[in-house]
Formats: structure tokens, C-alpha cells, sequence
């Protein structure tokens, strides 16, 4: 088994529909689904936070999470319609 999981869930991820942690038969798969939703987070987030997927073992990838240096001081400025509020919950 292979696993993809979370290293910090912030304000905008507990809000989505993605699991803190996914199982796959095959590490192609872990692969691409880390790859994947670091991308679409990157995308659909309110942009406080970087997400990037990182392989920390043999069977295991992890998504990191890293202050994006270029977010303003709040949560207001990304595409999310709960980030538009300024109500995403980042921390």
C-alpha cells in the first residue's frame, strides 16, 4: 500500500471535500493524486499557502504546506468563494 496525507490541514483545506489521508495499491497512483491535489489547492485556495506533494519514504507521500511569501496580510484575495469572504479560516 501506498499513502498520501496531509502535513498541516489549514482553514481552507478542512473546508474541502479532500481526505487528510488516501490509500493506493500502486505508487503511480499515490503519485499522481499528490501531484494532483497540490495543484488543485494551489489553484482553489485562498493562496496564504503553497501546497507541493514530496515522496518521505518508500510507501508514503506527503503534501507539504508552506507560507506563500507573496499572500497579502489576509485571506480575502484568492478564488475559493468562502476565501472571497475573508472567511477561509487560514491559519
Amino acid at each position: 500500500m501506498y499513502t498520501v496525507q496531509m502535513e498541516h490541514e489549514c482553514g481552507c483545506f478542512k473546508k474541502s471535500e479532500y481526505a487528510s489521508e488516501k490509500s493506493f495499491d500502486n505508487q503511480k497512483d499515490a503519485y499522481n493524486y499528490s501531484n494532483i491535489v497540490a495543484e488543485f489547492m494551489n489553484e482553489e485556495f485562498c493562496s496564504k499557502h503553497l501546497f507541493f506533494a514530496q515522496k518521505t519514504g518508500d510507501n508514503a507521500f506527503l503534501i507539504r504546506v508552506a507560507e506563500n511569501p507573496n499572500a497579502g496580510s489576509s485571506c480575502s484575495t484568492g478564488s475559493a468563494s468562502s476565501c472571497s469572504t475573508g472567511s477561509c479560516g487560514c491559519e
